[in-house]
């Protein structure tokens, strides 16, 4: 996402998309930081502003284009704390958007997913990732919407062989991997849209 001027202020948004990751050059095209690579494609789709630094974050904001009536207000956020302390940005943004929970929707890897798989939800259970843990600890409840996308899981259940595993670039194809992050933005794009709808926690 480039830095540079947005729209000033922050108007109240339909949703908060939230894409997590980790900031720095050596975290780039990591599987931990493919919900930065989807949330980036997302902007440049709909053709938003320049991002700036604001709560922590990289963030822009605009309406989605289209034929939608009314088109979405959308603002797209990069929390820059390091995924641990994610919901340490997305707190403030989402109050200053005035965006209801259920409208937050956090794209982030997901190593119990095959690589290529793909599923939308909102709530469950946080299956250790601490990006996830953080949004819960601010926002007060794990009942945001979800992307989860499929990096698969390593041969180990070895806590720092899997936080290696995450840390490190795909070994697959990056065109296999460009195709599962294309795939994701289309699935966020959709919800935002009103198309589908996350599936719903279960009891």
């Amino acid at each position: 996402m480039r830095l540079g001027r947005s729209a000033a202020g922050a108007s109240p948004a339909d949703w908060l998309v939230v894409g997590l990751g980790n900031p720095g050059s050596q975290y780039a095209a990591t599987r931990h930081n493919i919900g930065f690579e989807v949330a980036n494609v997302l902007a440049a789709r709909w053709q938003l502003p320049r991002a700036k630094r604001k709560f922590g974050a990289l963030v822009t904001d605009g309406r989605t284009p289209g034929p939608t009536h009314p088109r979405p207000r959308v603002a797209v956020l990069l929390p820059q704390t390091y995924m641990n302390e994610s919901g340490r940005a997305v707190g403030p943004a989402r109050g200053a958007y005035r965006v209801p929970l259920e409208r937050v929707l956090v794209l982030h890897d997901e190593i119990d997913l095959p690589f290529g798989d793909i599923r939308a939800r909102i709530g469950g259970g946080l299956a250790g990732h601490n990006g996830l843990k953080s949004l819960k600890r601010e926002l007060g409840s794990p009942d945001f919407a979800r992307v989860r996308i499929g990096v698969d899981r390593p041969p180990t259940t070895d806590p720092e062989r899997v936080a290696g595993y995450v840390l490190g670039r795909f070994s697959e194809p990056r065109a296999d991997v460009e195709d599962l992050i294309a795939r994701a933005a289309d699935i966020a794009e959709r919800i935002v849209l009103g198309e589908i709808e996350p599936e719903a926690r279960r009891a």
